[in-house]
């Protein structure tokens, strides 16, 4: 029997830190799939000596009752290695992309960041690519070197493509509702915003909350 591929078209994007306590990381996970989580991203920001595939093993765990689609960033090999994860989420388009999926050699889901290039989003339209993070909408220490994305370029992207947009970089339960009136997209990615927070339950259900509020004013 074929296995169905899981689709992204929006929601509460959850990114994760392997570097974190492992226990402390695993909490978080659970309670924030509690208060609503449609996608969960692995960072690619290993420690030294982790187990990956023990981890990817336990975080799909967590994620399968609620039959999450589980990303890992960048390193694509790791789906060579283990049928836990979904797909893969690039920091920018890989040259060999089609020789990446040739390899994997299973319907996979393929996101990519976009820093506020447009080639990105033509080039993710051209190799259907799943899904496009705008990052970063706001200043934000777990975006990394991600530039600042101005609202205009995400609109115009949406008049080039249909594709599911996630904002991310800075976001809040607050921000996240004050895009949704200018803006165009579908789902919002959090790392620190929920990964950090005491009830990281309570934070995910009112992102979730922020984005159908809106969609529901629109």
């Amino acid at each position: 029997m074929e296995i169905v591929k899981k689709t992204i078209d929006g929601g509460v994007y959850l990114v994760v830190d392997p570097a974190m306590e492992r226990e402390t990381l695993l909490k978080s996970i659970e309670s924030a799939l509690a208060g609503g989580i449609n996608i969960v991203q692995i960072w690619n920001n290993w420690p030294a000596q982790v187990d990956k595939l023990s981890l990817i093993s336990e975080i799909a765990s967590l994620c399968a009752p609620y039959s999450i689609p589980v990303l890992i960033n960048e390193d694509w090999k790791l789906l060579l290695e283990t049928d836990h994860l979904d797909g893969v989420h690039f920091d920018q388009l890989p040259d060999n992309l089609l020789n990446i999926r040739q390899a994997v050699g299973r319907k996979i889901i393929i996101g990519v960041t976009c820093s506020g290039h447009l080639d990105t989003v033509h080039s993710a339209n051209q190799y259907n690519i799943d899904y496009i993070s705008f990052c970063a909408m706001f200043p934000s220490s777990s975006a990394g070197s991600c530039d600042i994305v101005s609202p205009e370029t995400v609109r115009q992207a949406r008049a080039i493509t249909n594709i599911p947009f996630f904002v991310s970089g800075g976001m809040t339960p607050d921000n996240t509702a004050m895009l949704k009136l200018k803006i165009p997209f579908d789902g919002v990615a959090v790392i620190s915003g929920i990964l950090g927070a005491s009830n990281p339950e309570k934070e995910a259900k009112a992102f979730q909350l922020a984005l159908n509020d809106q969609k529901n004013k629109i």
